[in-house]
């Protein structure tokens, strides 16, 4: 990292932290009770440029690289508001990012700004009702027909389901092909045949809406094929190393805030006559647990380096996304009990992340994935 790529960095962290002080934390009690985060906070994002950190400045971007993803999910993690950060980053690091490294100039061009602007927000649908890690079973097939391809299919547990403009559409071009016959397409909200289904009413990330998509005859455009046929799964096995990235990232900011709240508690929180800061047991576990956190991001921040040198990196974006998953768990578990009873209550921010990060080992490829990709690998 040069000096001046460090620097950069440093700001936009800076400015991240700012915004989501500002901006973020005062409001999200009430996108969880309705359900998903505004579009004016999204436009508001995109105008800071903070939804195109990674594409080219011709399109509104900052021609950063996954270091700069590393640093966006650590600080939308830390407003403890999980389905805010995961509304963005399925926009900035898990969708759109299909459009940059598949889609033609045309497509680019005709899309891209919009994505940056925040005016047109994305969603990436491959997982379906019986097909969810194991992305060679999905089941919704794509069959052309003149100058269109027709999907008949569903998805399920699609992040922005609702709130999507365009989604980035995983089907079978070649039910036979197994992996080799998988393709991937841009569905654009209003298309026929195309309609959101239920909207799920979800354990945690409560600001986020998850949504069931339906796919009955939907006709595409032959020129929204996105990419080669029969190359979608390569597509998304290459995604998945950003995703994995963005989601321990986010787990670490939300690790480290949670560690934080509940140094602020213990200090003042009596018991006994003092503190419970004075509890040797208290404050040694939350001594390793602060180290355990500052080890994650270490291993996050040097699997973001890896991809931005353009390095073969899936054993340690794998090691990170499946470590702090499960320490972000182990976190707030502990962060809720030295809360005691008022950890448990809903008004409690600690109440909240302990069930936001209950997802963060299953979404994105479960832990168990993880560890066989590092297995292969050792």
């Amino acid at each position: 990292m040069t000096e001046d790529s460090g620097e950069t960095l440093r700001l936009l962290q800076e400015t991240l932290r700012r915004f989501v002080e500002r901006e973020i934390v005062p409001q999200g009690s009430k996108w969880e009770e309705q359900g998903f985060v505004p579009r004016d906070v999204l436009r508001e994002m995109g105008r800071l440029g903070f939804l195109g950190l990674r594409y080219g400045e011709e399109f509104g971007g900052g021609g950063l690289d996954a270091r700069a993803t590393a640093l966006l999910a650590e600080e939308l993690g830390r407003s403890t508001f999980g389905g805010f950060a995961i509304t963005v980053l399925v926009h900035t690091d898990m969708a759109s990012p299909h459009l940059v490294n598949a889609g033609s100039t045309a497509q680019i061009a005709k899309y891209l700004p919009k994505i940056v602007s925040g005016e047109r927000i994305t969603a990436v649908a491959v997982t379906e009702p019986d097909a969810g890690s194991d992305v060679k079973g999905i089941r919704t097939r794509a069959e052309r027909d003149g100058s269109d391809y027709v999907l008949h299919g569903s998805k399920m547990f699609i992040t922005n389901g609702a709130l999507a403009d365009l989604y980035f559409v995983a089907a079978k071009t070649d039910p036979a092909g197994g992996s080799k016959g998988i393709s991937m397409f841009i569905v654009e909200k209003g298309m026929q045949g195309f309609s959101v289904g239920r909207k799920l009413d979800k354990m945690g990330w409560r600001s986020s809406d998850t949504a069931e998509l339906v796919f009955d005859g939907c006709r595409v455009p032959a020129g929204n094929l996105l990419g080669e046929e029969h190359r979608g799964f390569y597509a998304i096995m290459k995604n998945f190393q950003n995703e994995r990235i963005a989601i321990a990232a986010m787990a670490m900011g939300e690790a480290a805030r949670a560690i934080e709240l509940t140094l602020e508690y213990v200090k003042t929180r009596k018991a006994f006559g003092a503190p419970l800061w004075d509890k040797q047991a208290i404050r040694q576990r939350l001594s390793l647990l602060s180290a355990r956190v500052e080890a994650g991001r270490q291993l996050v921040r040097h699997a973001a380096a890896l991809d931005a040198q353009g390095r073969d990196c899936v054993k340690e974006v794998s090691m990170a996304k499946a470590y702090c998953a499960e320490l972000l768990n182990d976190v707030v578990y502990d962060c809720l009990q030295f809360h005691g009873g008022f950890g448990y209550i809903k008004e409690s921010a600690i109440e909240r992340m302990y069930r936001d990060a209950r997802v963060q080992t299953i979404g994105g490829g479960a832990t168990e994935v993880m560890l066989e990709e590092v297995a292969k690998r050792l």
